[in-house]
């Protein structure tokens, strides 16, 4: 028997049509990296928020007709230019170890959404679909891995746009839809100008209308807050070792603001705030820490809330806890952070990650809270969201339906040092008071701190690595907006209409390429639908 001669493996020619291909893939890479990279632009310090629905448009136009593979391809790149400088923060004092694979996992789920918008883009209605999607996409996010990473939801970039109106209609979510819509439906504006005018023209109407919903007059009062920023003695990860003079600098700020209180240089408050970590000594352990914050408290006349490392007797594990001083009392209340930061407070799969760095070790052993209820702080009920908490919208929402008519975040960002992540975070604070119709107060160990209007505008702020007090008199409101009535509800909605879609398009790309009867092997009946596209 003669074996078969075997023919070498031929070089692809060089065609002018495989160039075509290669320059047709590498223009769609750049568009993609060029949208992800206007997502980030859109987000704060800067003010372009109008640059997100042209990202969007960027995506809608490379994802249309692509199936599901090149879907995914595309939006990594894209969720990579997106994600990457955005979480910059997270490598700031520890390096790539952080940031790059954050980035890298934060852009694969995204992809995942991508490849799925791909897969619906032949539908009628496609950017409506895709926009669903998205919000889906965007709920994934914050659930997995570890407990969920939001960080990124496209409603955070929109402080200061037009669709931020609908935070108080349906929340952050509601708000990312109308986003993703606006950007998808102009890419579509070529194709089917009658389903994409109105797409186009929905989402800004929408937020025009929910506008008349978004109130600032007080309907419960209002309060004299402070929010006091003692800063700390130098940034970066080591200032956890200086605990006693971050403490120092927090009782002293506000010792300077009893004194300017007596001389009427600013305004008696009924409350004050501390941030985060503003006493990493236990107070309930150490006598003397204890009493420097009651001297604070006495000297001010208001109760404190003091942002506080509490050992726990029982387990003897610590607790990111923010602990009620009272004048003429003591501590009276105790808060506990609920949502916790995977490799910062606690460290998933500690034992198997140390395989490949030590550095895990350098993750805390914090364990979360289970109550959401804040503090009565003079005429305020104060809801209580510390930190990474305010980017969990079912985390702020328990807390806001305690019956709360002030919203406090204590943050500690000192560790990100000058980058852009507490700009990022006042942000999210911005979204949740018109999310809520609430005045949301942030204190910072390094700033930024702020007051918070409910319509989300800012009245006080400080700067970045500098002591200061905040004073304002905000109103004090009970009214639960549309968003916090319905709670998750618009969300799943939107979730559920999105997989919805996916579902239906599957089962009609497989339809269409069903083998037809009498069909040669291997031939299919593709007709142009949602798989035929490369």
């Amino acid at each position: 028997m003669v074996a078969a001669p075997v023919t070498p493996d031929q070089p692809v020619a060089d065609t002018p049509a495989r160039r075509r291909d290669v320059r047709g893939t590498l223009l769609r890479t750049l568009l993609a990296a060029a949208g992800g990279a206007a997502v980030f632009l859109s987000f704060p310090p800067r003010t372009t928020w109008w640059l997100a629905p042209v990202g969007f448009a960027v995506l809608g136009v490379l994802l249309h007709g692509r199936r599901a593979r090149a879907g995914f391809g595309l939006g990594l790149v894209w969720g990579l230019a997106f994600m990457a400088p955005l979480l910059r923060w997270t490598g700031e004092f520890v390096g790539l170890i952080a940031w790059l694979p954050l980035a890298l996992l934060c852009a694969l789920l995204i992809a995942v959404g991508t490849a799925a918008m791909a897969v619906v883009s032949r539908l009628p209605g496609a950017p409506v679909w895709m926009a669903l999607v998205w919000v889906a996409d965007e709920a994934l996010r914050s659930v997995v891995p570890f407990g969920g990473f939001p960080w990124g939801k496209i409603a955070f970039g929109q402080p200061e746009g037009w669709y931020l109106p609908l935070a108080s209609v349906g929340g952050a979510p509601l708000v990312g839809f109308a986003v993703a819509l606006t950007g998808l439906a102009a890419a579509h504006l070529a194709r089917d100008w009658k389903l994409a005018v109105p797409a186009l023209v929905l989402p800004v109407a929408a937020a025009l209308a929910a506008t008349g919903l978004v109130h600032t007059d007080p309907d419960q009062g209002t309060a004299t807050v402070a929010a006091v920023q003692g800063n700390v003695p130098r940034a970066g990860l080591d200032f956890n070792a200086q605990r006693r003079a971050v403490l120092d600098n927090h009782v002293a700020r506000t010792l300077e603001l009893a004194e300017d209180v007596k001389a009427g240089r600013a305004a008696q408050p009924d409350l004050v705030i501390w941030p985060e970590n503003s006493s990493d000594i236990d107070p309930f352990r150490n006598v003397d820490a204890a009493n420097q914050i009651q001297r604070a408290t006495e000297a001010i006349a208001a109760p404190i809330a003091v942002g506080a490392v509490v050992i726990d007797p029982d387990d003897k594990l610590p607790r990111n806890t923010v602990v009620l001083y009272e004048p003429g009392v003591g501590p009276t209340d105790t808060y506990t952070k609920r949502q916790l930061q995977p490799f910062g407070e606690t460290m998933p799969y500690r034992e198997f990650f140390r395989i490949f760095t030590p550095a895990v070790d350098r993750a805390g052993t914090f364990q979360p809270g289970t109550d959401p209820e804040g503090f009565a702080m003079g005429p305020a009920k104060v809801a209580l969201d510390t930190c990474y908490e305010v980017a969990f919208d079912s985390v702020v929402r328990d807390s806001i339906t305690e019956g709360a008519n002030l919203i406090a975040i204590p943050t500690n960002n000192a560790t990100f040092g000058y980058t852009e992540m507490t700009y990022q975070q006042l942000a999210m604070s911005r979204v949740r008071a018109v999310e809520h119709g609430k005045s949301v107060i942030v204190a910072a160990t390094s700033g930024v701190s702020a007051v918070v209007a409910p319509d989300g505008s800012v009245t006080r702020r400080t700067g970045l690595f500098t002591a200061d007090a905040l004073v304002a008199t905000v109103p004090l409101r009970g009214e639960a907006t549309l968003a916090t009535r319905l709670g998750a509800w618009p969300e799943w909605v939107m979730t559920a209409l999105g997989l919805m879609a996916v579902a239906i398009a599957l089962t009609v790309t497989r339809r269409r390429t069903r083998p037809t009867p009498g069909a040669g092997v291997g031939e299919e009946e593709t007709d142009g639908g949602p798989a035929g596209a490369a």
